[in-house]
């Protein structure tokens, strides 16, 4: 996947988590929840941004490690939701999988660099 298409996955996700969480009820619980998902579903794709002008390998690394981190978090919030509204459970699911390609591509692009990384050092 080339680097402005995943930024658009990544703008794309965001307002995707900003949709769901418009719809979640108006509870104490829900605001709170509601922010730390907002909050976990739009820092991937700054970070990604971060992670393309990156001024080293360990430097793209660590930018992308906090992606992963907060597509993580997203998806425990997603789980949280979904434990509390279970009628919740298909919309979330939906969010969810826009969540886990990225992350695993994630991943796999830590890993790759990671090595090429350590091969050039």
């Amino acid at each position: 996947m080339k680097e402005d298409d995943l930024k658009k996955r990544f703008k794309d996700f965001a307002i995707s988590v900003i949709c769901f969480a418009k719809g979640l009820p108006e509870t104490f619980e829900m605001r709170v929840i509601r922010s730390q998902i907002v909050d976990s579903g739009t820092s991937p794709g700054a970070n990604y941004r971060a992670a393309c002008r990156a001024k080293s390998g360990p430097d793209f690394i660590n930018k992308l490690k906090i992606v992963e981190e907060e597509l993580d978090e997203t998806q425990y919030w997603l789980e949280l939701i979904v434990g509390m509204l279970p009628e919740k459970r298909q919309e979330a699911g939906v969010v969810w999988k826009e969540a886990d390609e990225p992350l695993a591509i994630t991943v796999a692009s830590i890993k790759t660099k990671r090595q090429t990384t350590a091969k050039n050092a």
